[in-house]
C-alpha cells in the first residue's frame, strides 16, 4: 500500500494578522507589510541559509492550516468572481484544496540572528497570517519565475483600491511603523467581494488593534480603533 508523503514544518512565520480577515487576496500586494520567519529548533542551523541574503525574493511553500479537511471538492466559489461562480478548484488559489498548501513570494529584507530562536528571516508583502506552518523555502529567480506576458485568467488585475479616509486621532492609535502598512491593507478592500452594503461596519484585527470601518462605493471609511 503506498504510503502518504510527510511534511516537516521548518518554520513559522509570525505577521500582524491574528485571523484570516484584511490578509491580501496575494502575496506582493502590501510591501509595506513586515513579518518574520522563525524556525523550528530542528532547523535552526545558519548554514542552512547559506548563501540566501543574495536573493531579493523568496518562495514561501506554507501549509492553510485553519483550512485543513479530510474532503475536497472539485469546484470552488472564488471571491474575485463574487462568491457565486464555481470554477475548478486547480484553476484558483482557494485554500480548499485536496491539500492544503499555499505559495506566497516575499521580498526579503534581511537576514537576522537571535540568541534565543537562532537565524531569523525579516520579510515584506507576505499574506500569511500570525503562526502559519511554512514547510519549505526557495529562492525566486527572475530568469526562471518572471513571465510578464503571463495570462490571468479570471483574475487579471489586482482589484480595485479604495480610497482610505484614515482620521488623524483614529491612526495615532496604531503603532507608528504599523500605519503605512494598514492604511495599504485597508485600500486593497478588505470585504469579501460579494459583500457591498455602505452602512455595514466590519471589523478587523490587526497588530493587536481591532480596526472598524465602513466602505462606500470607493471611500473606505475607519471609524473606530479599539
Amino acid at each position: 500500500m503506498e504510503q502518504s508523503p510527510s511534511m516537516k514544518i521548518i518554520a513559522r512565520i509570525h505577521t500582524d494578522f491574528p485571523t484570516k480577515f484584511g490578509i491580501p487576496r496575494q502575496s506582493g500586494l502590501v510591501d509595506e507589510l513586515q513579518a518574520t520567519v522563525v524556525f523550528t529548533p530542528e532547523y535552526r542551523n545558519p548554514d542552512a541559509l547559506r548563501g540566501i541574503e543574495g536573493f531579493s525574493h523568496l518562495w514561501l511553500i506554507w501549509q492553510f492550516s485553519q483550512a485543513v479537511r479530510e474532503d475536497w471538492s472539485p469546484t470552488v466559489r472564488p471571491p474575485r468572481l463574487g462568491g457565486n461562480a464555481r470554477v475548478g478548484v486547480f484553476a484558483t488559489r482557494s485554500p480548499f484544496r485536496p491539500n492544503a498548501i499555499g505559495l506566497s513570494c516575499v521580498r526579503l529584507e534581511s537576514v537576522g540572528q537571535s540568541a534565543d530562536l537562532g537565524p531569523v528571516l525579516h520579510v515584506r508583502g507576505a499574506d500569511l497570517m500570525d503562526g502559519t506552518p511554512i514547510f519549505d523555502i526557495k529562492p525566486y529567480l527572475p530568469y526562471a519565475d518572471a513571465h510578464p506576458d503571463a495570462r490571468g485568467g479570471f483574475a487579471e488585475n489586482g482589484g480595485s483600491v479604495l480610497a482610505v479616509d484614515f482620521p488623524p486621532v483614529l491612526a495615532k492609535k496604531i503603532p507608528p511603523d504599523k500605519r503605512a502598512a494598514l492604511t495599504a491593507v485597508l485600500s486593497r478592500d478588505p470585504r469579501p467581494a460579494y459583500q457591498d452594503d455602505p452602512a455595514r461596519v466590519y471589523g478587523m484585527e490587526f497588530a493587536g488593534r481591532n480596526v472598524r470601518f465602513r466602505v462606500s462605493g470607493s471611500l473606505l471609511s475607519v471609524i473606530a480603533v479599539e
